[in-house]
């Protein structure tokens, strides 16, 4: 036998034996029918839902850039953002009537004037045959007036007793039309308050002296002008009116001067005289001022008055502490001003 037949022989019997192996293994093991791979399902899942949070700014979109013929960003005007504007209409230029009554000036020969003393008014008017001049109240009422020609002059006494300024109108026209000026003239003070710091109002005359009596209470305080013969009650209770005043009707020979059942408490007083009589037959003073925290005292001093816009008038009168007390018109409040 060649070597060559030999190879050949073993090799056949080589795959003779493989086979035999592979049809023993056979019998045991199961056959696998390969089937399709499952399909996946997809199972939707909600997107969560964006809950605003407290104190959380919105964040702006942003606007897009505005592009230019060009393609790239269309440039911003250093002198800011132009707008233009509608075409206006054209106005009605108003022709006036050189025929119309007008009032050329009307004025005084003074800044300022004294109460008292005479203050000239000049006025010039054109297309009218006169005018009316009318002097006003202190509430803005034409109390007086003056027919006058269409241009002149008219010199008008002003009052002692005016404070503040005086105020005037010019009125010129047909009846159908008519123009107005309106004037006003400063008046200095004459007067000097009696106690510094002096008030912003000008007083309507020079202080005058007087005798005052004075008592102070619980509740405030009591007080007696001589000159005037007036009890004033002055209450700082915080109830309205905050002070009354009564015309002294005390009479000595008749009136006894106190009431001798009433025994105040220690530390208090029972007032007397003037202001016993009122305190005592007045009970809403009695009741609102309480009892007397020492007795009354006697001085001399002085009082004056304002004037306020209003027509009223504020009385301003010295106390026995050196203060002076401040009482406005009608009850409305008073006050202690204290001076330096």
């Amino acid at each position: 036998m060649t070597e060559r037949t030999f190879k050949l022989a073993i090799t056949t019997l080589g795959i003779l034996m493989l086979m035999i192996a592979l049809s023993g293994c056979g019998a045991a093991v199961q056959q696998v029918i390969p089937t399709d791979p499952p399909t996946e399902t997809m199972t939707p899942t909600q997107a969560p839902t964006r809950t605003p949070a407290r104190n959380v700014t919105p964040t702006e979109t942003a606007t897009p850039v505005p592009v230019s013929p060009t393609g790239g960003p269309s440039p911003t005007s250093i002198f800011g953002p132009t707008s233009t504007s509608p075409a206006a209409e054209p106005t009605a230029t108003r022709v006036l009537n050189p025929n119309a009554p007008r009032i050329e000036f009307f004025t005084s020969d003074v800044v300022a004037v004294a109460p008292g003393e005479t203050v000239t008014l000049f006025w010039s008017t054109r297309n009218v045959n006169g005018a009316t001049i009318y002097r006003l109240d202190q509430n803005g009422e034409r109390n007086q007036l003056w027919n006058v020609p269409p241009d002149g002059s008219l010199p008008i006494a002003t009052r002692r007793s005016d404070r503040g300024q005086i105020d005037f109108v010019l009125s010129a026209g047909d009846g159908s039309f008519e123009i107005e000026s309106a004037l006003s003239v400063p008046l200095s003070c004459p007067d000097q308050w009696f106690f510094v710091p002096i008030p912003e109002d000008c007083p309507t005359g020079s202080a005058l002296e007087t005798t005052l009596t004075e008592e102070r209470f619980e509740r405030g305080r009591m007080l007696y002008l001589a000159e005037t013969n007036q009890v004033y009650a002055l209450f700082n209770d915080g109830f309205d009116p905050a002070w009354l005043v009564f015309e002294n009707r005390y009479d000595p020979s008749i009136h006894p001067e106190s009431e001798a059942s009433f025994q105040p408490p220690q530390g208090y007083y029972q007032p007397i005289g003037r202001l016993g009589f009122v305190w005592r037959g007045r009970d809403v003073v009695r009741n609102r001022l309480g009892l007397a925290l020492e007795p009354e005292v006697d001085y001399d001093g002085s009082y004056q008055t304002a004037r306020l816009p209003s027509g009223d008038e504020s009385l301003y009168v010295s106390s026995a502490d050196g203060t002076v007390l401040q009482l406005l018109p009608e009850g409305a409040s008073w006050q202690i001003i204290t001076t330096p």
